[in-house]
């Protein structure tokens, strides 16, 4: 029989971790371990306040499933018994876990897809003045991709400050919500005079009807639903806006959910980003089999944490290397 274990943990970030909504100095994550035969899959989410998730009631979601679990609910079930969300996540992904160490394979055989490579991802630059930013550009100058966190007013400054200091790395310009009407105009203009490669949510969810007036002549760069995309669903409704989506498994509701979604934008002709939570390196392994398939990869979780969990990923500079079944899957 199997027996579900769900824990609340906290890793400290280096310094801060600040956007457009907010700063943070710790990522909290819940954890559920579900044990079978002497075997522990483990999955890990990272509730988000945004979406209208609480640590406490995560991890209540997920001990709820706990004699469901221990009646044999597959990842299937879990479909229908929750919402999309970071409880369905880390419980589909330590359902993946637990199979593979069962069955002795790896998730991705199991999924019938390639052993990923390395992946190249994202290294985050933080919200702050352009002097402040620009500062920590300068020492990220090496890194192949930045993704820059935006924040409304003073961003033209910003983006061109990170611009000088890091003249060759690739751009990622990620407001979270922060932009207006009024401001597009200026910010797309700031946005391609740095050569950035990807917009991501200029405006808030709900609120970004506007972008399907701006041509992608006069626009120049795709833009990227983050905050307007969670599952397959909203694919119809934000196709018309984006040329991008971030995928994230916390916010889709699990690996199997990501992958249905990756499937699907796909044959939209959608640009996929393989995102994350501030989490450790056991949310970012299965989220690297949606990354080998990605355009972009923006999985730098555990280089934003002070101590990541062990064993974990090994970053070579910005590149993820594969990893073994003590890290996940």
């Amino acid at each position: 029989m199997r027996r579900l274990k769900t824990s609340i943990e906290t890793f400290p970030v280096a310094g801060s971790f600040t956007i457009s909504r907010g700063s943070r100095t710790e990522a909290i994550v819940a954890v559920a371990a579900i044990e079978e035969n002497d075997r522990t899959g483990r999955g890990e989410c990272v509730p988000y306040a945004r979406y209208g998730e609480t640590v406490e009631g995560v991890a209540a979601q997920i001990e709820g499933m706990a004699e469901a679990i221990s009646l044999g609910a597959t990842r299937s079930d879990l479909l229908t018994f929750l919402p999309a969300g970071a409880a369905r996540n880390a419980l589909d992904c330590a359902l993946w876990d637990l199979e593979a160490k069962l069955s002795g394979q790896r998730v991705w055989t199991l999924l019938g897809l390639p052993e990923p490579g390395p992946v190249v991802t994202a290294y985050t630059l933080s919200l702050g003045t352009p002097e402040a930013m620009e500062a920590a550009a300068r020492k990220a100058a090496k890194r192949p991709l930045l993704k820059v966190k935006l924040g409304g007013a003073g961003d033209p400054e910003r983006i061109a400050a990170v611009r000088r200091s890091a003249p060759k790395a690739r751009l990622i310009a990620d407001a979270n919500e922060a932009w207006d009407e009024a401001c597009l105009e200026v910010n797309f203009a700031a946005c391609a005079a740095a050569g950035v490669a990807l917009i991501e949510q200029p405006l808030p969810a709900g609120k970004d009807a506007v972008l399907a007036d701006l041509g992608a002549a006069r626009r120049g760069i795709p833009i990227c639903a983050d905050e307007s995309l969670h599952t397959v669903t909203d694919l119809p409704s934000i196709a018309p806006l984006y040329q991008a989506v971030n995928i994230k498994l916390d916010k889709a509701g699990g690996l199997t959910a990501a992958l249905a979604l990756l499937t699907e934008a796909r044959q939209m002709g959608l640009t996929i980003m393989a995102g994350c939570m501030v989490g450790t390196s056991l949310a970012m392994a299965p989220a690297l089999l949606i990354a080998a398939r990605a355009d972009f990869a923006d999985l730098d979780g555990p280089l934003l944490l002070a101590r990541d969990r062990e064993p974990g990923l090994e970053y070579k500079g910005s590149e993820i290397q594969p990893f073994g079944p003590e890290v996940w899957g």
